[in-house]
């Protein structure tokens, strides 16, 4: 789907206290831009309008959050929805940070000295085409990024069959144990994972949602 361009998107973003216009100058120290004590940081990558961390940050306070998307468009839709959210219980906005990003480059704003408690990765594009899947935020070579950096699990979400079952695949090859994995995340009472506009969209359509965690095998190992 192609977004319009809104001129008014970018400046509105500058204007946000939690946007960071700069994102590559804190690669390295992404606990330096929230307040008070050091907590651990989580990720959504591509995060659209913002349906899920509106709910997930705010209902997640001993979390740092930080969200991503490649269109001022989109992300300044994201910046409306943490507002409203927070408004309503009355929370101070302070544990969310927004950044536009391309993330087939999330290595050069996140260094291994950036450890990451959890990374959120909801409805991406699916890139089916053959030439096109290295472009896939689940395609190896991006598997091979978040794990340089990453301590504790990625939450992946579809609704794409192949995408979900080539996924499966790829974090095996890129040595990531799958903890949990569900063709129907909905009919798992024991999972707590609030739902998107995409999701409210898809069961409309008849569609289940496809869920898995992942966590790279060689932390478990260090860890036993």
């Amino acid at each position: 789907m192609r977004i319009r361009h809104k001129p008014w998107a970018k400046p509105e973003l500058e204007a946000c206290p939690f946007y960071i216009s700069e994102p590559k100058t804190y690669t390295g120290n992404w606990n330096t831009v929230f307040p008070g004590e050091k907590k651990p940081i989580r990720l959504e990558l591509g995060c659209g309008k913002g349906g899920f961390i509106a709910q997930e940050a705010p209902a997640n306070l001993d979390y740092h959050y930080i969200a991503m998307d490649i269109k001022n468009e989109m992300l300044v839709l994201a910046k409306r929805k943490l507002e409203a959210a927070y408004a309503e219980k009355q929370l101070p906005l302070d544990n969310v940070r927004i950044f536009i990003c391309n993330l087939m480059q999330f290595s050069e704003y996140f260094s291994p000295a950036d450890r990451i408690d959890r990374i959120y990765i909801n409805f991406c594009n699916p890139w089916p085409k053959g030439k096109h899947k290295k472009r896939r935020l689940t395609h190896p070579r991006q598997l091979e990024q978040y794990r340089s950096v990453l301590d504790g699990e990625i939450w992946f979400k579809t609704d794409d069959d192949d995408l979900f079952q080539e996924s499966i695949a790829y974090f095996q090859e890129c040595h990531f144990e799958i903890v949990f994995q569900t063709t129907n995340l909905h009919k798992e009472p024991n999972i707590q994972s609030f739902r998107t506009e995409h999701e409210a969209m898809f069961e409309e359509m008849g569609k289940t949602i496809k869920f898995l965690i992942a966590r790279p095998i060689l932390q478990q190992e260090n860890l036993s």
